[in-house]
């Protein structure tokens, strides 16, 4: 039987040793590693893909909502902090749960019920499940740099992003955000349906495009903030798809 790959991340040892005692009675579950800063974790995260990851927020070296900014992979999260002010931003980035520390067992199991009850259930064929879901799922949110602070945006409000060397700018109506993700990162967490990629450094809400311009150069487009966006060769199928 397949199991749920886990992730403990907190730089409190006393926190961690909590979380592996509770996982004990539940063999559907697997620790895979443990992470006492947030630095470690983005390698672990990317080079083991756990399916399920507790992550404190309040830690050396990155943030919680850091890591979940500077990670390839997205697992499935229950924020596990003694502080009760995160947990709308907790939310936004679609966490499972929010333990607010000190935490019963009796909350804790009711954190991993979330999970069980989210994937359909079956205990012999859960990860195919999650599977399912992630795949079909996309992100409504999406974490930008604003000053000092990280902070969520809405994908429906995303205009175009443009690479930025190995980081990105997503542009709204009134506003730039830096992304610390790459261009091709950030797509492939959006919804393909409503955004297209028309260049090495452009991708494209549909939502936001004004005109789409034909020449012989190629394809031109107006997004709803006026930016003019030509559509590179490699990238054209994309809006010949769009059945102009």
């Amino acid at each position: 039987m397949e199991k749920i790959k886990v992730v403990i991340i907190d730089d409190e040892i006393l926190a961690r040793n909590l979380l592996k005692e509770y996982l004990l009675d539940h063999e559907n579950f697997t620790l895979i590693a443990e992470c006492k800063n947030g630095i470690e974790a983005i390698g672990v995260i990317n080079a083991l893909q756990p399916d399920l990851i507790f992550l404190d927020i309040q830690m050396p070296g990155k943030t919680g909502f850091e890591v979940l900014q500077e990670i390839d992979f997205f697992p499935k999260i229950i924020f596990s902090t003694a502080y009760d002010t995160f947990a709308l931003q907790a939310f936004e980035v679609n966490a499972i749960d929010y333990l607010l520390k000190p935490y019963t067992k009796v909350r804790f199991e009711n954190a991993l019920y979330k999970i069980k009850i989210e994937a359909n259930y079956k205990p012999d064929n859960i990860i195919n499940l999650l599977d399912s879901i992630s795949t079909k799922t996309y992100s409504k949110t999406v974490l930008v740099q604003k000053g000092t602070k990280l902070i969520s945006i809405f994908a429906e409000d995303i205009i175009y992003i443009e690479a930025l060397d190995d980081y990105a700018m997503i542009y709204t109506k009134d506003d730039s955000f830096l992304a610390n993700k790459g261009i091709g990162v950030l797509h492939s967490k959006l919804n393909p349906d409503l955004f297209i990629r028309v260049h090495r450094s452009f991708v494209i809400s549909l939502n936001h495009i004004a005109e789409i311009n034909k020449d012989i150069g190629g394809y031109q487009i107006i997004t709803s903030n006026g930016k003019k966006i030509s559509v590179s060769r490699s990238y054209s199928n994309a809006i010949t798809k769009l059945k102009l």
